[in-house]
């Protein structure tokens, strides 16, 4: 069945990816969960820690553990939020900043490595096809 084939080669590329950019995290010793976070707090700038376990789709006391290890690691900072003083906003530290530009980076060339046996015009109908799926939601 077509669909199948479909579905598996699906699941097979997405396995890849993951693996690779697994891979490429390592030296920076930092998990998926956190350069997620990294990754949102790079684009958005700072939030409240629900906010950020909103994003990640996960929970707020998930989203504490993960920002507990990122901030242990000087790359995000709690702060006070001047809007509620009971309320936390979290930030990146320049070397969050620094260490997510790395990141992309590296992800960048992992995803360029996947793709590169495709020609431009596989390339762009690829993109065209992930960008319908993901907006059909």
């Amino acid at each position: 069945m077509e669909d199948e084939n479909l579905l598996e080669a699906f699941w097979a590329v997405t396995r890849r990816l993951r693996v690779q950019v697994r891979v490429a995290l390592e030296p920076w010793h930092v998990s998926p969960s956190q350069s997620r976070a990294l990754g949102v707090l790079s684009r958005h700038g700072e939030m409240r820690l629900s906010a950020l376990a909103d994003h990640l789709h996960i929970a707020p006391r998930s989203a504490t553990e993960v920002v507990d290890d990122l901030e242990n690691r000087g790359l995000a900072v709690r702060k006070p939020d001047p809007s509620d003083r009971r309320a936390t906003l979290v930030a990146l530290t320049a070397e969050g900043v620094a260490t997510m530009q790395s990141i992309n980076e590296a992800r960048a060339a992992e995803g360029e490595r996947l793709f590169a046996g495709l020609d431009p015009a596989d390339r762009a109908d690829l993109t065209r096809i992930l960008r319908q799926l993901r907006d059909a939601r």
